[in-house]
């Protein structure tokens, strides 16, 4: 017996697991919104040095604006005045002759910037002027973020597996608000740091445990589509971001906006179920048939009486321990696997954002941009969803990054001036780079037995992260060699591609409920695939 069996009696997937998806989605819609919000928040407007108070003296009293700049600013080679520097003295001579000989001598901008508003009124460079020397530090709001999310997601990982989904979905819930509506309101950018840095950390909950919670809940035949579901819900919220930010673009007001959803989040998770599979898994079998139960009367089925078999099932996976990040790596073919997903879930990251900010535009808005990359992930997700079960995960994971691979290599060989192949061949290594996002996180979550899977997800979303630190870094590279950072980047693909077909297959197979399910030299029950219990 074994608890796919008795999800099969009462509803494996109906309106209790679709209720479920629609609870858990809408917080998920949050989380590009975030994620993807230095995009817009950090967006460096053009700008030029101060030089109102040179007019103070009178020297510039009978000079027009134009004249003004011409005197006060050195040019760029597209005619517009550099953005960091103006000339030590006011050089008249070109007003008469537009040349002034020998280079005059320039000096930092000494009494601040003047910034085009006509995009942004307000970023975090406007705000805190960083430019020029301090132009890091926009960048750097992205890295610290995303550092909370590493560190996030070995954190909610231990707690979910130890305290159950629920209540860890909770604290998510109220970090991601209370750090989010405060880092609109930080008056420095220390602590504007700071408090992204535990917005970051609370939002990696919402993600693992929405996922792991709505799979834990359905039959095998389904979890694909749950999967999909979740991911089709960051492409919802990436697109909904681009509509956001050209309605509002002020970066506080911006950013109370995107994480407002999550003040409906925390009202509805009142109506979100405990995953039974973790109760069991600790022995609390009495919530867990009350759960069952609601499940049974949600879906119309009749209410049977599973004590007797909940507590033979309870007995049998229960352990009297607590599971740690070290149970990834005791025993022989669970190092093995906590190796290869490493990797893969490295790759696939490291190679999505390599791509994405690396891929050249269409000439249009930064908006309308941001919305094209987000709106072509759809068909991708839907392709992935419909190959997942047909050719299995296995096959789809390996067979995407490959690809995505092959299409970073065209590119490097296709001469530059065929920027129409060149854009198409770049937008179809992004989709399927989207898909292998996609087929992972279901991947990963079947992979792994009950008791350590948060574990294992927090685990494997920390390498995901590292791979998103990593690919900036790469990017920079290309003043050393305009090609290098291609190079990496489609080595790496490959790379986490041939790693991937070192894993077991899961398709329709019963999900490992303990860690002698995967280190069992023989199929569980009958249930699993062979290549599943000899990996």
């Amino acid at each position: 017996m074994k608890f796919d069996n008795i999800l099969e009696e009462i509803g494996g997937f109906g309106p209790f697991q679709f209720a479920i998806i629609v609870l858990l989605c809408a917080p998920r819609i949050v989380l590009p919104c975030h994620y993807l919000l230095n995009n817009f928040i950090s967006a460096l407007p053009p700008h030029r040095c101060d030089i109102s108070t040179l007019g103070d003296g009178g020297l510039f009293r009978n000079l027009t604006q134009e004249q003004r700049l011409t005197v006060s600013l050195p040019v760029q080679e597209d005619g517009y005045p550099k953005s960091c520097e103006m000339f030590a003295a006011p050089q008249f001579q070109l007003l008469d002759n537009g040349s002034s000989g020998a280079d005059p001598p320039t000096v930092k901008c000494q009494s601040g910037w003047v910034y085009d508003n006509s995009t942004f009124t307000s970023t975090l460079a406007t705000e805190w002027d960083l430019v020029c020397d301090r132009k890091s530090l926009t960048q750097t709001t992205g890295s610290i973020f995303f550092f909370g999310v590493m560190i996030g997601a070995i954190t909610f990982g231990y707690l979910c597996d130890k305290y159950g989904r629920k209540i860890t979905l909770l604290a998510s819930y109220v970090m991601a608000t209370v750090f989010g509506f405060a880092s609109s309101f930080a008056n420095s950018y220390f602590m504007f740091a700071v408090l992204r840095f535990l917005t970051g950390f609370g939002l990696t909950g919402i993600g693992v445990n929405s996922l792991v919670l709505g799979i834990e809940w359905v039959d095998p035949g389904h979890r694909s589509f749950i999967g999909v579901i979740g991911s089709l819900s960051w492409s919802v919220g990436n697109m909904l971001l681009a509509g956001l930010a050209f309605l509002v673009n002020d970066w506080r007001t911006l950013i109370m906006i995107a994480t407002a959803p999550l003040g409906l989040a925390v009202l509805t998770w009142w109506w979100i179920p405990e995953s039974a599979r973790w109760l069991l898994a600790h022995g609390k079998v009495e919530k867990a048939q009350v759960y069952l139960d609601k499940c049974a009367k949600f879906n119309k089925r009749p209410q049977m009486s599973f004590k007797t078999k909940l507590k033979a099932l309870s007995n049998m996976e229960r352990q009297d321990k607590s599971y740690t990040y070290l149970h990834l790596i005791k025993t022989p073919k669970m190092r093995r696997l906590t190796l290869l997903t490493g990797i893969v879930w490295f790759g696939v990251a490291l190679t999505y954002y390599g791509i994405s900010l690396n891929i050249s535009g269409f000439g249009l808005n930064i908006y309308l941009t941001h919305f094209i990359y987000a709106a072509i992930e759809v068909p991708a997700k839907l392709v992935i969803y419909s190959f997942l079960n047909i050719f299995g995960r296995k096959k789809c994971q390996v067979g995407t990054l490959l690809l995505t691979g092959i299409c970073i290599a065209i590119n490097i060989f296709l001469p530059k001036d065929l920027w129409h192949a060149r854009a198409g061949v770049a937008i179809l290594g992004k989709g399927l780079s989207e898909a292998a996002f996609t087929a992972i996180f279901l991947y990963t979550t079947e992979l792994y037995p009950t008791v350590v899977r948060q574990n294992a997800l927090g685990y494997n979303n920390f390498m995901s992260r590292l791979g998103v630190s990593v690919a900036p870094l790469i990017l920079l590279l290309e003043d050393v060699r305009p090609v290098l950072p291609q190079i990496i980047i489609c080595s790496v693909a490959i790379g986490a591609g041939l790693a991937a077909l070192l894993l077991p297959e899961t398709l329709n197979v019963t999900l490992p409920e303990t860690i002698e399910d995967v280190e069992s030299p023989r199929c569980v029950n009958g249930y699993m695939n062979a290549t599943m219990c000899n990996y």
